[in-house]
């Protein structure tokens, strides 16, 4: 799987002009599944995230998680996460999972997260979403399960 996380201020996620998910501090997290992915990979991503310390402590270091912070998740599905662009000018889509698979497997890793006791606010799979949020830092990481 495939994770950009952005540590925010506020975000929101908004389907046909209305606001379907939103969260104050804390991260939004777009995710992609990828044909080989299954639950043991969801999980594992999403345990791996809840535990990240990438929120400010009282000295100013990166030290606390998610959940010491009080802070929520956002959690959008975004297949292009996948998009290979190796060759032409416009990017290509094989890399990621089926839809059937990838909303699976979206479904499972937001469970997942819940599970670690994270409020969690999430996007529509498949929809066309508009995404407003105010990066924090700014604090963006790139996760890619298949990477050390």
């Amino acid at each position: 799987m495939r994770a950009l996380l952005q540590r925010v201020t506020q975000a929101c996620v908004t389907v046909d002009g209305d606001i379907i998910g939103q969260i104050d501090a804390g991260l939004v997290i777009f995710i992609c599944a990828m044909p080989d992915d299954t639950e043991s990979t969801a999980s594992a991503l999403a345990a791996k995230i809840a535990k990240l310390r990438l929120f400010k402590d009282d000295a100013g270091k990166m030290n606390l998680n998610l959940k010491q912070t009080g802070g929520a998740a956002l959690v959008i599905s975004q297949f292009t996460l996948a998009a290979d662009t190796a060759r032409g000018t416009r990017p290509g889509f094989s890399y990621a999972a089926k839809p059937d698979q990838a909303n699976a497997l979206y479904e499972h890793f937001i469970g997942c997260l819940k599970g670690e006791d994270l409020p969690v606010q999430t996007g529509r799979f498949g929809a066309d979403m508009s995404v407003a949020l105010t990066n924090d830092g700014p604090v963006t990481i790139w996760i890619d399960t298949d990477k050390p």
